[in-house]
């Protein structure tokens, strides 16, 4: 079982990505923990995909109004982590697990 610091983890490895995921993969006491691996690496990888999408989108004025929706998902994601659920990303998740970082 996932103590309540785990959890929390997880949550700010999503809601402070980048950060929060490079601190845990750091961290020898976190680093061998499964949990918090996974999802230190998928909130990783998320923030790569959401700054490219964000490069993009910034090209034009109005595809730039809708770069504050990129939040979204890693809300939605940090509240499924820290619910204990095993959160699998769309392509993120897939892309990590065939690199062997999973």
């Amino acid at each position: 079982m996932n103590s309540d610091n785990d959890k929390l983890m997880a949550l700010l490895a999503y809601i402070l990505a980048p950060i929060i995921g490079i601190v845990i993969l750091v961290s020898d006491s976190m680093k061998n923990n499964p949990m918090l691996k996974r999802h230190a690496v998928q909130s990783i990888a998320l923030s790569v995909v959401a700054l490219i999408i964000f490069m993009i989108m910034s090209v034009t004025f109005i595809l730039a109004c809708f770069t504050p929706l990129l939040i979204i998902p890693f809300i939605f994601y940090g509240i499924q982590a820290y619910q204990g659920k095993d959160v699998t990303i769309p392509v993120v998740t897939e892309f990590c697990q065939k690199q062997g970082w999973l």
